[in-house]
């Protein structure tokens, strides 16, 4: 009877945060556009993740926050996560943060992005060079392709700094398996292919 409950209790908990990360997605609104139900945040494949950070996530759902500013996804990881604005701790067990200071959710430079190396950032150890980066953003969805990865101290702030065409940056500690708080930074950066509007999204509609 024992077993029998906490199966019970497992499927509660993630049909729980299914529901819980559908509507936060869902209050994502595009200009003239709502994200479609098809679109909607998947539960996370908690395999390369910490226990502690399954469980940092699992509590964050019951929280309320924000709607998301975007969407971030990552075929090749299988990954696809709310923006949210800021990078404390809340928001980062909850999905990934856009950092402060950086270009916002569809400017033209450097746009900072943050996420845990035993959460939703553990799979960037697996990118590579020409690996694309999609985001959506309030007015279009935009596609990058990685040209560089890095590890730089956490004084490092120049990754972040906008170069010569419109760029994404995706931020998380390293070592990825270290034990305590990690001594650097990795970084992922990639550089705009292609911008599609809400116009052109309609049109395919």
């Amino acid at each position: 009877m024992l077993g029998l409950a906490l199966i019970g209790l497992y499927f509660v908990i993630r049909a729980y945060g299914h529901a819980a990360n559908y509507v936060a997605l869902q209050s994502f609104t595009l200009k003239n556009h709502v994200i479609s139900a098809a679109a909607a945040e998947p539960m996370p494949d908690f395999t390369l993740w910490d226990s502690k950070r399954v469980d940092a996530y699992k509590q964050a759902l019951l929280q309320n926050i924000n709607p998301p500013l975007g969407v971030l996804e990552i075929k090749k990881l299988g990954l696809k996560v709310s923006i949210f604005e800021g990078t404390s701790d809340f928001v980062l067990d909850r999905g990934v943060g856009h950092i402060e200071d950086t270009e916002p959710i569809d400017g033209k430079g450097n746009i900072g992005i943050a996420g845990h190396r035993d959460g939703f950032f553990r799979g960037l150890k697996d990118l590579a060079k020409g690996d694309t980066i999609q985001l959506t953003g309030p007015n279009a969805t935009y596609k990058y392709v990685i040209d560089q990865i890095m590890i730089v101290d956490p004084d490092d702030v120049q990754v972040l700094d906008p170069g010569p065409k419109p760029s994404i940056t995706l931020v998380t500690c390293y070592p990825f398996y270290f034990f305590g708080h990690a001594p650097q930074r990795y970084i992922v950066k990639a550089s705009l292919q292609r911008t599609d509007s809400i116009t052109d999204l309609n049109k395919v509609k």
